[in-house]
């Protein structure tokens, strides 16, 4: 301590929890854990279990999407149960939903996928896409998908039909035990089903509890996608092309997380 007398074990864990989310250094009551902690990871649990079986509000997201349109889709997913037990069907469109007319050989489009957190998706989706579209002059952007019951590659067959050169998937990501409502993009140049995720690139851990703000994920997507429509190439090969090392996590200088 600054006045000379030695740190406590306390104060050794209080310094190392205020650097990161993890639960460390919780203590011990007898033969368990204090019943404050207890109580603390219960709640976190329900949280998360709450985002994953959360329903998106989509007639509220498109309220606050205006004046941006916005076109309705879901996946071949009848139900959120069928949805959690068959990640295929939630990367397929259903047969009914269409995008005729919608948007003919845009530069990008952007997809809104509830994913394992609609919770992240209502409350950061439409401020993001907002703040990229302040940005995206001189590009032609489509009308916003929103797809419910739906997994990052349903954005494959949707770009494809809307004749987009790029799509963006907005998605809920899987919930922790320290954030439940993350957002996360995957950018695909030339989108088409059967694309592999080596071919997008992905900016992630969008939040407001230390994760990346809303101003900084809009600006990495924004450097990303027009990096990726001038070299018409994302995931690996776009990370190549501007000399980072494949298995690196983003983009200099603006880097995806």
């Amino acid at each position: 301590m600054s006045d000379g007398t030695p740190a406590t074990a306390a104060d050794r864990w209080a310094a190392l929890r205020s650097a990161t989310s993890a639960r460390i250094g919780l203590g011990r009551r007898g033969d368990a854990m204090p019943l404050e902690a207890v109580l603390d990871f219960q709640l976190a649990h329900a949280r998360a279990r709450d985002a994953v079986h959360a329903a998106l509000d989509v007639a509220a997201l498109e309220d606050a999407l205006r004046p941006h349109p916005v076109v309705r889709v879901r996946s071949a997913a009848p139900d959120r149960a069928t949805y959690l037990r068959r990640p295929d069907l939630g990367r397929t469109l259903d047969p009914d939903s269409t995008l005729d007319g919608a948007a003919d050989g845009v530069d990008l489009v952007f997809v809104v996928a509830d994913g394992l957190s609609a919770m992240a998706v209502q409350s950061q989706a439409a401020p993001l896409i907002h703040a990229c579209l302040a940005r995206l002059d001189g590009l032609s952007v489509g009308p916003v998908v929103v797809a419910s019951q739906a997994r990052v590659a349903i954005g494959d067959p949707i770009g494809e039909k809307l004749g987009a050169r790029l799509c963006a998937v907005l998605i809920g990501e899987r919930p922790g035990l320290s954030v439940a409502d993350s957002l996360g993009i995957y950018v695909t140049y030339g989108p088409r089903p059967g694309r592999r995720d080596s071919e997008r690139n992905c900016i992630s851990n969008i939040h407001d509890r230390g994760g990346l703000s809303i101003d900084r994920a809009a600006d990495t997507l924004v450097r990303l996608a027009r990096e990726a429509l001038q070299r018409r190439v994302t995931g690996v090969a776009l990370k190549t092309s501007l000399g980072v090392e494949p298995d690196a996590p983003g983009l200099p200088p603006a880097t995806a997380r």
